[in-house]
């Protein structure tokens, strides 16, 4: 990381990650597009699901973007222990965050619905059997996460796709048969969805934990080690992970209080909600790809003097991400009808999700840019910045605009809020890079 030509270390870096989270996207939709068969009560149910299934991906994404940035700068500065020891604390806390994210499937689920949908019975079971089926067996993406992260923190990111393209396949084949009931496999309709995706995550988790044990010789992980938490370790990956998890929950925490503005329209609005964000995975995986391979590299080129391939690394990430977002623009704004028929949209559900498809995608370029320049905070440890950002577009611009828009009685002056509110995140992440440019990275030497 240190030696590569840059462009050459980011594309090869970031192409196999890109590669995995694409075939994710892809198996969202798959997963979304056989629950559609169900009807639009089992698409909504899944889709008011996501702000639970957010904060647990955030808490595991997150812990993981703290303990790469501890575990790269350690491996950069050649200090092989406390690189290990990252890695060890990693793989404890994922443990520990698996085991709140079970006590929230046995008491949590039913009174998470009930508070958006009571009136709407066959919504609210469709949506406690799916989503406490994911709570209660998360042990999987937590090891996966974890795993996959010390891959790529250490640049083994063709492994790293290898294992989420196993977690991926086993779900795509197995959603069928669990949703249907084909061959020998049990009719479990919407909860069968959950138990494919559980199932996948497990075949992920043990792929990863194989990989990094037989072939990943840059961290040593002992198992006993990962029973024996070192406080000063837990805290350094949380000074970052925190600020991570709480900029990734920000956004189920937006995407509840839209829906509850949604709802006050109809139903289907909230349907189309959760399939644009079905959508537009496909363009922001590639991005946060891009984001996963540029911080380990930022980070280990901090650790090892080298500013100038701090900044042209981040300089092409920035032009890839604008790059991915316009071809998101284009595909939104040309094929939006044939992009909702994928999920067997009703004419309802066309009248609505073709305009707001086109309008939201024109914030994706803001998106893009400014989540390529909040890996140098990530990278350099200012995840603070990261969660500044993420409150200014998620909750102190998109859901006040959103919710005074909706003062009007129209359903398509809500979907302006988008792009107002990723302006002004791009805004915020500008002034901030600036900042940590002039205070951090300019102060950096230039080793050979």
């Amino acid at each position: 990381m240190g030696v590569l030509p840059v462009n050459r270390l980011l594309v090869t870096m970031a192409l196999p990650i890109i590669i995995s989270m694409l075939v994710q996207a892809f198996y969202n939709i798959v997963d979304s597009y056989f629950v559609a068969k169900l009807g639009e009560p089992a698409l909504t149910a899944v889709s008011l699901a996501f702000p639970i299934q957010t904060v647990m991906i955030a808490v595991a994404t997150g812990t993981g973007v703290g303990m790469n940035a501890m575990l790269s700068k350690s491996l950069g500065e050649k200090d092989q222990a406390t690189a290990d020891r990252a890695a060890c604390n990693g793989i404890f806390l994922a443990l520990c965050s698996a085991v709140v994210f079970m006590l929230v499937g046995v008491f949590g689920i039913r009174p998470f619905y009930a508070g958006q949908v009571s009136d709407f019975p066959d919504i609210m079971e469709y949506g406690v059997g799916y989503l406490t089926v994911a709570c209660l067996f998360c042990q999987g993406i937590y090891l996966e996460v974890t795993f996959e992260r010390i891959l790529q923190a250490t640049g083994h990111t063709v492994a790293s796709m290898v294992t989420q393209l196993a977690g991926a396949v086993t779900n795509i084949l197995l959603d069928p048969c669990f949703i249907f009931g084909l061959g020998p496999f049990p009719r479990m309709g919407v909860t069968g969805a959950a138990v494919a995706t559980v199932i996948g995550q497990f075949v992920a988790a043990t792929v990863a934990a194989v990989v990094n044990h037989m072939f990943n010789k840059d961290i040593h992980v002992r198992f006993k080690a990962c029973f024996r938490p070192h406080g000063a370790t837990i805290r350094r990956i949380y000074s970052v992970g925190i600020p991570s998890i709480i900029m990734t929950s920000i956004g189920s925490v937006m995407y509840y209080g839209m829906n509850q503005i949604l709802l006050g329209f109809t139903v289907t609005a909230s349907a189309v909600f959760g399939v644009y964000f079905k959508l537009q995975s496909f363009f922001f995986m590639p991005v946060f790809g891009l984001n996963n391979a540029t911080v380990p590299i930022i980070a280990y080129n901090y650790g090892a003097q080298k500013r100038s391939r701090m900044l042209q690394t981040t300089r092409l990430a920035a032009i890839y991400c604008a790059g991915i977002m316009l071809l998101g623009l284009a595909v939104m704004n040309l094929f939006p009808s044939q992009l909702l028929d994928i999920f067997d949209a009703s004419e309802q559900m066309l009248e609505i999700g073709v305009p707001a498809l086109r309008i939201i995608g024109l914030s994706l370029v803001f998106a893009g840019v400014s989540i390529a320049l909040g890996s140098v905070f990530q990278a350099l440890g200012n995840g603070v910045y990261s969660m500044i950002v993420s409150l200014t577009r998620q909750l102190v611009v998109l859901l006040p605009v959103a919710w005074l828009l909706a003062r009007t009685g129209n359903l398509d002056a809500v979907w302006w809020s988008f792009p107002i509110s990723e302006i002004a995140s791009l805004l915020t992440t500008l002034f901030f890079f600036l900042r940590i440019n002039r205070n951090i990275i300019s102060q950096v030497g230039d080793a050979a």
